[in-house]
This record gives structure tokens, sequence and C-alpha cells, in this order.
């Protein structure tokens, strides 16, 4: 993972989502400028690795970036505009906690809003390529799994500390038991399409 194409550019902020096709919880976001010349052994899009290897990378990378961020969305909110939109706005929030300001940002995915008039460069599957990305998608991940953890205390039923609230089996039979929590995203339909309320 080499930042071959931007070498033009001395600081370079990462930025990924996690959480998007979730039914409950935020959408999370993390930016992250690496040094250049730093190999991280092992990082790679989060979605590749297990449990144990993203959070044995999360200490690396927490401990060797320049600077990083984690922020969030919650479902209110996300209810409130659209997950996109969301997405982007906890990208940006993640941006905002950035102790550097970066020369140009690269972004996993396809869509992006223009930021403080930085350049960004989108990129498809970028957590796969760009290590900086990866090391965003990395973060985003893991501290969003401790969130639905925590919240999983609160409403057991739901079994997020297994699902982390995407739409599982599982976790949709226990929608349609109990209904909504307050943690849920109303307006993402529910994989079985029956109305809750």
């Amino acid at each position: 993972m080499l930042f071959s194409d931007f070498e033009d550019y001395s600081v370079i902020a990462g930025c990924d989502e996690a959480g998007r096709g979730c039914l409950a919880g935020p959408v999370f976001a993390a930016a992250v400028i690496l040094p250049l010349n730093l190999e991280i052994q092992g990082l790679d899009d989060s979605k590749k690795l297990s449990e144990k290897q993203r959070y044995k990378l999360r200490d690396v990378i927490i401990d060797k970036a320049l600077s990083y961020n984690v922020a969030s969305v919650d479902n209110l909110e996300i209810d409130a505009t659209n997950i996109l939109k969301a997405s982007i706005t906890a990208m940006h929030r993640a941006l905002d906690g950035l102790k550097i300001s970066p020369e140009i940002i690269l972004v996993d995915g396809n869509k992006f809003y223009e930021y403080n008039k930085i350049p960004h460069r989108c990129i498809i599957k970028g957590d796969g390529l760009y290590s900086c990305i990866a090391a965003a998608s990395v973060l985003a991940k893991t501290f969003r799994d401790d969130y639905m953890q925590q919240i999983d205390k609160e409403y057991p039923v739901y079994l997020w500390k297994q699902n982390k609230g995407y739409p599982t089996q599982a976790h949709t039979a226990a929608i349609i038991e109990y209904g909504y929590s307050p943690y849920h995203r109303k307006t993402f339909a529910v994989p079985t399409q029956l109305k809750l309320f």
C-alpha cells in the first residue's frame, strides 16, 4: 500500500466509514494521517480482517499515526437526512478533529462533499489500496463495534454484541418480536418488509 499516485502531496488523510448497512446504531467514520514511508504489516480493508487482527492493528495505527480522529452520526440524524449524507457528515466530523490539516483527502467509495476547499479523491475499494484509508477503515469499524457492544447491555434481545446492528436473521426476528429500540433506524426497511409501526 503506497502513495505513489499522490507523490506530490506530503500530508494525506484517509477517510472511511462503518455501519452504513446496519438497522441500528450510528454510522462511524475515521480520518487518519500516516507517515508516508510507514508500512504497517497486515493492514488491509477491515472487512478482510478478523476481529482480533482489527484490534491489534488499531493499537498500531493509534500509536503510529501523525493524527487521527473518529466521529459518528446517530440513528436519529440518519433518519432525518439519509445514510449517504450521514456517512459524509461523519467523515467531515472526523476530519474536523485532525490536529494536522491534510493537503489532500482520500475517501473510500464514490461519493464525498467538498471539505474546507481541500482537494479530495474518491476511490472505490480504496481501503484495499491505500494504507491511510485502510487505517481509517479499521478505526471506524472497531470504534463502532465497541459502541454496539456497549449498547447491547441496554438491549440484549437484539444480539448487537454478535451482529453489531447488521440485518441478521436473529436481529430481524428480535425486531419483529420486540419492536424498535431507541437506537434503531426507522427509515431502514427490515428485510422481511413487515410494517412494525
